[in-house]
């Protein structure tokens, strides 16, 4: 980040922190990301989020609105709206304990699904814009289109040719009643109170409403290119019906609703990995090459995305 966003985020996080002390002695402020779409910052309990510059500040507030009003589900904010700083929306949070990436076999995949259900299950409490999921693709596959021109690329944007227009972020969703996430993944996880507490979902960039299914796409992407084992597959699945998710009910095939979203988080984390690749000038590694392969073999069956994908 920028140095004076840097030591103003810090700023307002300490503030945040502190709000009836003139000084502390917790410490510097920790990063915890620094990207163009978001930096955000931890300070003793409170974490200071700075989103992206063309973040709609109405759009926000109403995401806000409705974190704060689905309590044990969503992280609530420690304030209501957003403040303005260097151009940016910036908000603030209760630090909560991420999953930890180091222990795999402990990965909340049962908590992960419930919580997605009672989201799904809930009548959005404010008026919301449509979930981000598709526009996310589409600004990856515009990043891809502008960094590379490979045999990988080509893979890439043939399978994203096969979607249909609303996954492209080019139509209206089919759902617009639908409470959803947007962008669901074992790194959107907290427990709060940390360190012990419940687990809850965090980021609500990309919250809004539209299909359900969207937020089963990555790990059931995963899954159907071999990145996922399937007992962790299993165990989200079943833990969705479990909780009663309205997305792929029980004593249902769930491809025909899984396929299409899964195959465009397929295609978009593939045109990620290609873009780094191709900027850092390196070759693609195992994860990324299996992530082209797969969509190269999605173009060449469209209708549907196999399970088998990967073998």
């Amino acid at each position: 980040m920028t140095p004076p966003l840097a030591s103003d985020l810090a700023a307002r996080a300490r503030a945040a922190a502190h709000p009836h002390a003139d000084a502390c002695a917790c410490g510097a402020v920790v990063t915890l990301a620094d990207r163009a779409d978001a930096t955000v910052v931890r300070h003793a309990g409170t974490v200071a989020k700075a989103h992206a510059p063309d973040t709609d500040p109405a759009e926000l507030t109403a995401r806000l609105t409705t974190a704060a009003r689905t309590p044990g589900v969503l992280l609530a904010p420690l304030a209501p709206t957003p403040v303005a700083l260097h151009g940016r929306p910036v908000t603030f949070w209760p630090y909560g304990s991420p999953v930890d990436p180091d222990a795999p076999d402990a990965a909340p995949w049962e908590a992960a699904a419930a919580l997605l259900a009672r989201l799904h299950r809930t009548p959005p409490p404010v008026p919301l814009p449509p979930m981000r999921g598709p526009v996310k693709a589409a600004r990856a596959i515009a990043g891809l289109r502008a960094a590379a021109r490979n045999s990988a690329s080509h893979a890439v944007l043939r399978a994203w040719a096969t979607l249909p227009a609303w996954a492209r972020g080019e139509s209206p969703l089919p759902d617009t009643g639908t409470l959803c996430h947007g962008d669901l993944h074992l790194g959107q996880l907290v427990r709060h109170p940390a360190p012990e507490g419940p687990w809850l979902l965090i980021d609500v960039d990309d919250l809004g409403v539209g299909p359900a299914a969207w937020d089963l796409a990555r790990p059931a992407a995963w899954y159907a290119c071999g990145l996922l084992p399937p007992d962790e597959w299993t165990r989200f699945l079943t833990a969705y019906r479990a909780s009663g998710g309205p997305a792929v009910p029980p004593g249902t095939d769930p491809w025909p609703a899984l396929d299409v979203p899964a195959r465009a988080l397929t295609v978009q984390t593939a045109a990620r990995a290609v873009t780094k690749a191709v900027e850092a000038e390196r070759p693609l590694d195992d994860v990324e090459q299996s992530l082209v392969d797969a969509c190269a073999r999605m173009a060449s069956v469209p209708a549907q995305l196999s399970r088998n994908l990967a073998k």
